[in-house]
């Protein structure tokens, strides 16, 4: 067998400083032990590297082709993640779908929170001309990559892709939603035990809205903060066992060729999936900062995809409401991370996605 090439390509820079920003010392050790842990990896599953190294939020991602009896084999990504509590359900959520709407599981090392997976371009939904070509062939092109991302934002649709908003930004959005709305009906099939559960994590939510709601010089209404204390009472404590992607946004699906789209970078639990529907909306925002009518793209967007995800479109609004108050008051204690990037001196009293978040959770409080 031919011996397993070093890994002689670089750890990008920029995933270099963002994981020492963000985990210190902790994140400074990994980095030190992840050139090992990637030789380790790929000797152990017999791939060699086969493109250039990239990375998304937490987790880098190496192109490798898989090898065996001197014959190069199938494509994949070798994704190390840093270890942390939201990445261990990741692949658990890959092994439930076997590769219904998301990228197929290889291999898995837990211990390293590592994970061998099949490869797809990296061309992102979130680029609005893949989107309009995938939902006018009903996605007939492929994604997937590997990348992660968060953001605060906000969408647009209203009906199946009709009128009503027309030009080619809407048309965009719409096919865009669309898309997302097929994927992630796929991706709600019956979750097993052991995954989390989203209606456990809600028990933390009413006592954090209200703090940050005594505590933050926000500029969000009463009603609009009691409606999505509403929707923690009356959704989020009692959902059903269906699979959730968790961090359900246009970056995380990805061209493939396999099939037109594919989901990646799942957090792993189980709930409602119009919870996917709010993280996909507020994602959405800083894209639509210059529709001619805010409001009108919002719930166009809300439309279209509770539609092509067969949903009930008012618990969609109401996710979605509730994420857009979460993000309004973290972006007030924590400042987004986009923002920061941009700014050193960044105020979230003045920060735009901080007033779009707060703008999007009013635009949809009914």
């Amino acid at each position: 067998m031919t011996p397993t090439p070093r890994l002689t390509r670089t750890i990008p820079d920029a995933f270099v400083h963002e994981t020492t920003e963000r985990e210190g010392a902790a994140g400074a050790a990994w980095l030190a032990e992840l050139p090992g842990i990637v030789a380790e990896l790929l000797d152990r599953w017999s791939c060699v590297p086969d493109g250039e190294v990239t990375h998304g939020a937490v987790g880098l991602i190496v192109p490798v082709r898989q090898r065996g009896d001197g014959v190069e084999g199938e494509a994949a990504v070798l994704k190390v993640s840093f270890p942390h509590p939201g990445n261990v359900h990741e692949p658990d959520a890959f092994a439930v779908w076997r590769g219904r709407g998301a990228v197929r599981l290889y291999e898995r090392d837990d211990e390293r929170f590592a994970m061998l997976l099949e490869r797809a371009s990296s061309v992102t939904l979130a680029e609005s001309r893949a989107g309009a070509e995938a939902g006018t062939a009903n996605g007939n092109r492929t994604a997937n990559g590997n990348g992660n991302g968060s953001g605060s934002g906000n969408g647009n649709g209203n009906g199946s892709g009709t009128a009503n908003g027309a030009g080619a930004g809407s048309r965009e959005s719409d096919a865009l939603a669309t898309v997302a709305g097929r994927l992630s009906r796929r991706l709600a099939v019956p979750a097993p035990p052991g995954l989390p559960r989203l209606a456990d994590q809600a028990a933390t939510w009413e006592p954090e809205l209200r703090r940050d709601d005594a505590e933050l010089a926000h500029s969000l209404p009463r009603r609009t903060v009691d409606a999505a204390l509403a929707t923690v009472h009356e959704l989020a404590r009692t959902q059903p066992d269906l699979m959730l992607h968790g961090d359900f946004h246009a970056r995380n699906i990805l061209r493939a060729e396999r099939e037109p789209w594919l989901a990646v970078d799942p957090k792993g639990c189980a709930g409602d999936p119009a919870y996917d529907g709010g993280s996909l909306l507020k994602a959405r925002v800083p894209a639509l900062l210059d529709a001619p009518d805010l409001g009108r793209a919002v719930h166009r967007l809300l439309d279209v995809y509770a539609e092509a995800a067969e949903l009930d479109r008012e618990r969609v609004r109401r996710w979605s409401q509730l994420h857009a108050v979460q993000a309004a008051f973290w972006g007030r204690r924590h400042g987004f991370r986009l923002t920061r990037a941009r700014s050193a001196h960044a105020n979230a009293g003045t920060d735009p996605l901080v007033r779009a978040a707060e703008h999007l959770a009013q635009l949809l409080t009914d």
